[in-house]
């Protein structure tokens, strides 16, 4: 017990002794370090991730494919202000808020199956 009070005593005698002021510069340094630090690998990256996703939920479009944060799968049948009306099925439709949806993915026209033609050997076979 007496040899953590020496070395707690002998911590005191240093710490007065030296420059107190060049401490406090050493402390407000290497804060300064940590916000910089903190700033460029954690906030800086989150609002640009959330402007990105306030642009895309303003771009929803009527025929855009979306994906909510529930994991429903549909297509936007029409957009209001702060709402989405997104079809499931046929004849299903789901009202959902516009910060509910995940991602969203332009509308492609429906695309017709691609008709394979028979090579010509086969066709001359018939």
């Amino acid at each position: 017990m007496n040899a953590i009070q020496n070395g707690l005593n002998l911590l005191q005698q240093t710490s007065s002794t030296s420059n107190p002021t060049g401490s406090l510069v050493s402390t407000i340094v290497t804060f300064g370090l940590v916000f910089v630090i903190f700033y460029f690998l954690i906030i800086r990256p989150q609002n640009k991730k959330q402007k990105q996703a306030q642009q895309m939920i303003a771009g929803v479009k009527k025929g855009d494919r979306v994906i909510t944060i529930g994991g429903i799968h549909g297509v936007v049948a029409s957009v209001k202000e702060s709402t989405v009306v997104v079809k499931v099925e046929d004849g299903t439709k789901i009202e959902f808020s516009k910060s509910a949806l995940a991602t969203v993915t332009p509308g492609k026209a429906e695309e017709k199956p691609e008709v394979v033609e028979e090579p010509a050997e086969k066709a001359e076979e018939k």
